[in-house]
């Protein structure tokens, strides 16, 4: 035989005994993993993660949480742009190979040899990194690689290539917390897959690598080298043109952090929610997609959002401009894109007040000119920043923006100011709307629930509706005239005053609460006894460690939080009764079994299907917020007169502002504090209680004159009128157990219903006097009202 065949037939025996033995051991080695390899059907029934939703009441999203971020597509849903992204980027032979990329392996084996044993390439195809993140670990090691080849290669046999493209595009990590390609749009570009351009597919199919420190967020200039990267893979095997390309690497990369998708604004109250279950199921609460339903009425939201935010607003422009935000630097100034990258990562306030950045002080006309970013270059004409006084600014000056009429925008400012609206149903005392602030994202603290704050005189209800259970009628009178006392638990000799610092002598309970009557107010309560009413208050659901037991506590000394406020007033609304805040309905899981239903036809109209009543310590932070049987706590008719006293406050006395809703059915109080340091609000008709509260965190002054009247009810006007817009007035229903008397003008009973001059009142038995007698202890020109006047 010629030498020569003699080598090539050697060194082919050679190649395919080296080939069988290869074989062998591949197949022995097969063997030996093959058990402890899960099967491939296994990978359909791989569960992706649900997160937890939290809803309003009519189903509107509120609130997504979850350890990993996931919004599972089917492979028809994705366009093909983000395929062959991901493709080209991961696996151009994606469809063609076995599962494993034969070349891919040899080209990191060469690697291997040419770094002297590093491993800086893996070889690994889209099934093998399918494998790998279902079933594997991510250790760098020989037999991990051997068997996600080995599981690799069964997934080929058993799945379809769309299949496992859509496993893969689902369960791949992009950095952020996102899993998979839609979250990950979301989270990036804040819209879905559909709305993707060709340059932010590339950008998402760059992610893979290295999703933490290439990704968008964390570092534009290394996420626009990675994409570009793509963009040029796409087009070296032919998935998009030259024009394509080039359209797509000249776009910057421009992206900011999304939070999920809600519908409603509500965030507060979802992270109220959120509390309650990770404290019954932790957290696995985030993994078996749990679906949260509230009390929630997203119409009413919304009315409370607007109208906190634009009466925070209010309040800020009449305290003036503080100047621009911050100033972006010359160099950047000239590039239009570095300028927009700018103003993305200052982001929206309290999704109303853009960032915005001057390009030219005023032009002849007075008009400013700004760069808005994301709402382009916008005018602000000279009267919609008249507020600010004329304010120097300069090019580079960041200013905010916030939209206004005629789509004109106005000049703004970050409010230092906060505020709190909160409203719940009187039936029930379900909450229906809260708002804790301007901006949840900036500070998470909820001031309706966890702002000790000093009430003023909206606490004086409270004892007036406590006299009245007592025998006091609201007409009734009490003396407003100076005191002086020298009581140890107020410390130095203290001479109250009322707000206007003049005094009216003998007022009737109704004048001196629907004028706010601090004198008349103190010397009700000192009547009443300090000890009697302060033992009462719990009737009311507030803690009386917090209300101080002296003189000063029916002037709103004490702390408590809007809520509490505004579930008291409840108590008038409800005709007596205290509920408990609540706002979860329903918890269910994905699959529709309901694990907690709170006991009440809200809840569960009828007919009513599902269990009710499970008992589940649903407790947040910020205390009890689960529903409970309401308590009787006044007698029905003190609840209808209080509401006919506070009904005096908007008609004649300090809340006179909300007549301009030409309403007759609304009743309600205002409350200011020492130094102007807290505004109130709260009020109510038969189908909503509400308060609004507005004040400064570090507890600063408001500024002088900055009363609930002012600062407080504008808000609180804004929400009602909102929401009650389109419905029927609904005063509350006069009970059955007050009686209509005829009374004399010094308060006496009238011999006769038809005696000429009397008043028709309607009152409780034990507050009607005997024919021809005084009613004990109540003024009305008897025994009380002709006594010297009593220093204490």
């Amino acid at each position: 035989m010629n030498p020569v065949l003699k080598i090539i037939t050697a060194l082919l025996a050679l190649i395919l005994a080296a080939g069988v033995g290869l074989s062998i051991a591949l197949a022995a080695l097969y063997i030996h993993y093959a058990p402890t390899l899960p099967e491939a059907d296994a990978v359909r029934d791989v569960r992706l993660q649900t997160p937890l939703q939290v809803r309003s009441a009519d189903g509107r999203l509120m609130g997504e949480y979850a350890e990993e971020r996931r919004i599972p597509v089917p492979i028809d849903a994705i366009p093909q742009h983000v395929r062959d992204a991901f493709i080209a980027a991961e696996d151009e032979r994606f469809y063609d190979h076995p599962g494993v990329d034969v070349l891919g392996l040899a080209r990191a084996a060469l690697n291997l040899v040419s770094t002297g044993g590093e491993r800086s390439q893996g070889g690994s195809t889209i099934t093998m990194q399918l494998a790998r993140n279902i079933f594997l670990t991510r250790e760098r090691t020989y037999e991990r690689k051997l068997r996600e080849i080995f599981l690799a290669i069964r997934l080929e046999q058993e799945l379809e290539k769309d299949e496992i493209l859509e496993l893969y595009l689902n369960k791949i990590y992009l950095g952020q917390r996102a899993y998979g390609i839609e979250a990950a749009s979301q989270v990036y570009f804040g819209r879905s897959l559909d709305e993707l351009e060709l340059d932010e597919s590339a950008t998402l199919a760059a992610l893979p690598k290295a999703p933490s420190t290439t990704n968008p967020i964390a570092s534009p200039e290394r996420a626009e080298i990675r994409r570009n990267y793509v963009l040029r893979r796409m087009l070296d095997i032919g998935t998009i043109d030259e024009e394509a390309f080039e359209t797509a690497v000249s776009r910057p990369v421009l992206s900011e952090r999304h939070t999920a998708s809600t519908e409603i604004d509500a965030h507060w109250v979802a992270e109220m929610a959120r509390q309650m279950v990770v404290n019954l199921w932790g957290d696995d609460a985030y993994r078996r997609g749990l679906q949260v339903h509230t009390t929630i009425d997203s119409r009413q939201q919304e009315a409370a959002n607007q109208a906190l935010r634009e009466g925070l607003l209010e309040y800020d422009e009449r305290h003036g401009f503080r100047g621009p935000e911050m100033r972006i630097p010359d160099a950047a100034m000239e590039d239009a894109e570095a300028r927009e990258r700018a103003l993305l990562a200052i982001g929206v306030h309290g999704r109303l007040l853009f960032p915005a950045v001057v390009l030219k002080e005023e032009d002849d006309a007075g008009v400013l000119h700004v760069d808005g970013g994301r709402i382009g270059e916008q005018q602000i004409l000279p009267e919609d920043r008249e507020w600010a006084d004329s304010p120097e600014l300069e090019r580079g000056d960041v200013i905010r923006v916030r939209p206004y009429i005629d789509g004109r925008w106005r000049l703004a400012q970050k409010p230092e100011v906060t505020g709190a609206v909160i409203a719940q149903a009187p039936e029930d005392g379900a909450i229906t709307a809260l708002a804790g602030g301007f901006d949840f994202f900036e500070n998470r603290y909820d001031r309706t629930t966890q702002a000790q704050r000093q009430p003023g005189s909206a606490f004086k209800p409270l004892v007036y509706a406590l006299a009245l259970r007592e025998g006091y009628r609201p007409e009734g009178t009490v003396i407003d005239a100076p005191m002086v006392f020298n009581d140890p638990a107020l410390g130095a000799e203290w001479r109250p005053q009322n707000y206007t610092r003049r005094f009216h002598g003998e007022t009737t309970l109704r004048e001196a609460l629907a004028n706010s009557r601090n004198l008349a107010s103190i010397r009700l309560l000192d009547r009443l006894g300090t000890g009697n009413v302060h033992q009462e208050l719990d009737r009311f659901g507030l803690d009386r460690e917090n209300q101080p037991n002296n003189l000063s506590m029916v002037l709103g000394t004490g702390t408590l939080t809007p809520l509490q406020l505004n579930n008291a007033y409840g108590v008038f609304a409800s005709g007596g009764r205290l509920n408990s805040p609540w706002i979860i309905s329903r918890i269910e899981t994905v699959d529709g079994e309901v694990l907690y239903e709170a006991p009440t036809e809200r809840a569960c109209p009828a007919p009513c299907t599902s269990p009710k009543g499970q008992d589940l310590p649903l407790v947040a932070s910020s205390g009890p917020l689960q529903y409970t049987d309401p308590v009787p706590v006044l007698e029905p008719g003190v609840a209808w007169q209080m509401g006919d006293m506070l009904r005096s406050v908007i008609t004649s006395g300090t809340g006179r502002r909300a007549m301009e809703l030409g309403r007759s059915d609304l009743a309600g109080k205002t409350g200011t504090t020492n130094d102007y340091r807290d505004a109130w609000f709260a009020g109510f008709n038969a189908d909503l209680v509400a308060t609004a509260w507005i004040g400064f965190d570090d507890n600063r002054e408001l500024g002088r004159r900055e009363s609930g009247g002012r600062a407080a009810l504008p808000i609180w006007t804004r929400f009602m009128g909102s929401v009650l817009a389109d419905q029927p007035e609904h005063p509350l229903e006069r009970p059955d157990d007050l009686v209509r008397v005829s009374i004399l003008p010094n308060g006496q009973r009238a011999p006769s219903d038809d005696t000429p001059g009397t008043t028709n009142q309607w009152l409780l038995p034990h507050q009607i006097p005997e024919r021809g007698n005084v009613i004990p202890g109540d003024g009305g020109n008897g025994s009380d009202s002709q006594q010297p006047e009593l220093v204490f």
